[in-house]
């Protein structure tokens, strides 16, 4: 049985693992504690048989939603856990009247863009621009 809910820091090693094996870039501690100061309730795990299967981190800055770092471990991919993940993480942020969610997904992740637009997400035209700070 999966069980979602929201992360607590004795995970963060099982979620380091997740993210790992499921070849997604780690969120360092201290980029992590900052984001569980603005919305700790859109981080949320899958636990199944006392063992952290998934991870999904979403962040609301008051006009749009972004889902990041979605992972389950490759042993546990199509059972459903991801849309599990999104599917609360979607209801948390109609509760906190998100009006709108965005997420990335890279140009050469066709299984990837094929789940998220069985999900109802369309691909946009938009041009990704980052600078590091």
């Amino acid at each position: 049985m999966i069980h979602i809910r929201q992360f607590r820091w004795s995970d963060y090693d099982a979620v380091v693992a997740v993210w790992a094996t499921a070849g997604r870039e780690v969120v360092p501690r201290a980029e992590l504690e900052a984001k569980l100061i603005r919305d700790p309730e859109l981080f949320l795990v899958a636990e199944t048989d006392d063992e952290l299967v998934g991870v999904v981190m979403g962040t609301y800055d008051g006009r749009r939603g972004w889902i990041l770092r979605l992972a389950v471990r490759p042993e546990h991919r199509r059972r459903g856990i991801a849309g599990r993940l999104v599917g609360e993480l979607e209801k948390r942020f109609r509760q906190l009247g998100c009006p709108r969610v965005n997420l990335l997904v890279m140009p050469d992740n066709a299984a990837g863009l094929r789940f998220w637009q069985a999900l109802g997400y369309l691909p946009m035209p938009d041009v990704l621009c980052t600078k590091p700070m």
